[in-house]
């Protein structure tokens, strides 16, 4: 087992303080409770486009990427599990959350476990985490998490949650979700699949 596991989340929201960073950082922190109570050493980065998010504008290719965007790429691919989250934007994450995973390797998040959530106005838009998460996940052919964590404006009071059951929602995500990152973790992996 390696000596540390890395947890990163990336938050697409463009705003600060945001109801989607909020959420991203409360599952993170849940899961990374969950596998230190199993004995798991884990870091943890939260990675927020409302800081970074200009450090990708005007890039074209990946080698246009300035230092601080290429941090977060490679970030984003050396992760053991991945939290993806977004604000509901006209049908679909942020542009500005696209634009990060375009320049992500198209192989490097292979059998990656990935978290998918998402915060929208109400409860109508909480299909977005099937619709436009999972295709692109599946793309990159990542792992994602049976649970995905859709939150409403109204499970937040002052950018705080307040829903126990947007509570329980997370901690179903994530207990389901840690046998996965257990399963991910390189010792388990086959030769086959680690030599992709």
């Amino acid at each position: 087992m390696p000596s540390v596991v890395s947890l990163v989340a990336v938050s697409g929201s463009l705003h600060s303080p945001s109801k989607t960073t909020v959420l991203a950082s409360e599952i993170l922190d849940a899961f990374a409770g969950a596998l230190r109570d199993g004995g798991i050493e884990v870091e943890t980065h939260l990675i927020e486009l409302s800081e970074v998010g200009r450090a990708f504008s005007g890039a074209l290719r990946r080698d246009e990427l300035g230092p601080d965007a290429e941090a977060a790429v490679r970030r984003i691919e050396s992760a053991t599990l991945l939290i993806v989250a977004s604000p509901v934007y006209r049908a679909s994450f942020t542009g500005l959350f696209k634009h990060v995973f375009d320049f992500v390797g198209q192989y490097s998040l292979i059998d990656k476990p990935v978290l998918l959530a998402a915060t929208g106005g109400s409860d109508r838009h909480a299909l977005i985490i099937e619709h436009q998460f999972r295709p692109l996940f599946s793309f990159f052919q990542a792992l994602t998490l049976p649970i995905g964590v859709y939150a409403s404006d109204a499970d937040f009071v002052d950018y705080r949650i307040e829903s126990d059951t947007l509570r329980d929602r997370i901690g179903q995500a994530v207990g389901r979700g840690v046998p996965v990152v257990r399963a991910a973790l390189p010792e388990a992996i086959s030769a086959y699949v680690g030599s992709w």
